[in-house]
């Protein structure tokens, strides 16, 4: 048997990492500014985050959400002190395709209304509903096609608008910044009038923090940065560090009945394991304030090189935007000076880092970049 060949991949094989830095099985040293599509957020390999899910594993690593788990409450516990939304309620799954598609089936059961408000360039995942909320045709089967999702174009509030009147509109599902897209960061006004608009129409906010939530921006979730509260935050990728596990988190108007939703994996001991040790080095060792101090960082110092035409994004979740005819800076930057990034297509480079990246390791990248940028 041989693997189904969808991924495009780059011919190196890692065997190890440690903090900021990964090693091939040949011994070469790479520095990991995209941690695996901003899944690695406190670095890989952590000593905390090691021992946590090795004495877990040592105990027990799966029951089914038949029996309790009293991990998944000391989680939901931590989660809303750390997040500021302690009155939430957490529901626990595996994936963020998996957070979004629970996330806007929530809304639908709250409000018994269909239509689905989405974004232009928006990436929400590969399941059914979550792909249909994503603007991109080519990985929208026909099956997953649907009348009930209405792409608008990003930060149009008069669109918007029209959108409500003309719609009954379930929910509303934004990220905060755009990944895949581009790093588009929201602004803080377009955010406030969803919730205005929500709040009057009785539609559901849903702030998709999948990859920008979890401290990368600088605050636990984007969205905070307007001020308001979403009614449902998606969470995946950096949750776990690499460990599978995502979760929504929902507010307290919004009740729970049994058998509303439910998963086979979601929330068992490994996982839970993950996500705590993740949020205690979080906490501990002060990442979310680090993010916003190392990203502002690499942001002012991009902004001032040469062939730059944007940067955008806020902490570590920023977006490079180069001239088409540079868009090889990234293999070069890859292959020549061994340094891991990501990219939205067809010219933007994307960082992602551990949100416990040093500024050693911003200023590898610093003049590595410099020095494709000034040939």
């Amino acid at each position: 048997m041989k693997l189904f060949d969808v991924y495009p991949i780059n011919d190196i094989t890692i065997e190890k990492g440690a903090g900021s830095n990964v090693w091939d099985d040949k011994g070469t040293q790479y520095l990991d500014l995209y941690g695996g599509h901003a899944v690695i957020s406190i670095g890989h390999t952590h000593p905390h985050y090691v021992k946590r899910l090795t004495d877990q594993l040592q105990k027990v690593g799966f029951y089914s959400n038949s029996i309790k788990i009293p991990l998944q409450q000391q989680l939901a516990e931590k989660l809303g002190r750390i997040s500021g939304k302690e009155d939430y309620q957490l529901f626990l799954c595996n994936s963020g395709a998996e957070a979004n598609e629970n996330a806007l089936k929530l809304a639908s059961f709250h409000n018994g209304k269909k239509k689905i408000i989405a974004f232009r360039k928006s990436f929400h995942g590969r399941t059914s509903l979550a792909v249909a909320a994503t603007d991109n045709p080519k990985i929208v089967a026909p099956v997953n096609e649907t009348e009930n999702v209405v792409f608008l174009p990003w930060q149009d509030e008069a669109a918007l608008e029209a959108a409500f009147k003309q719609y009954e509109v379930s929910s509303v599902i934004i990220e905060g910044i755009q990944g895949v897209g581009g790093i588009n960061v929201a602004s803080e006004s377009f955010l406030r009038k969803i919730r205005s608009l929500c709040d009057t129409f009785n539609a559901v906010f849903i702030a998709d923090s999948v990859q920008c939530g979890y401290g990368r921006s600088g605050k636990f979730y984007s969205h905070d940065y307007a001020g308001i509260n979403a009614d449902i935050y998606t969470m995946a990728k950096g949750m776990g560090n690499g460990f599978p596990i995502g979760g929504i988190i929902i507010a307290p108007h919004i009740q729970a009945s049994y058998g509303l939703l439910g998963t086979t994996f979601g929330g068992n001991h490994l996982a839970c394991a993950a996500a705590l040790a993740v949020l205690e080095v979080i906490e501990q060792e002060q990442l979310i304030q680090n993010a916003a101090t190392i990203g502002n960082y690499l942001m002012e110092q991009l902004k001032g090189m040469p062939k730059v035409k944007e940067v955008r994004g806020r902490g570590l979740m920023i977006g490079i935007e180069l001239p088409e005819e540079l868009a090889h800076v990234r293999k070069e930057l890859l292959f020549k000076h061994k340094i891991f990034t990501g990219e939205a297509k067809p010219n933007v480079i994307r960082l992602l880092p551990s949100l416990a990246l040093t500024q050693a390791h911003a200023d590898q990248f610093l003049t590595a970049i410099k020095e494709e940028l000034s040939k």
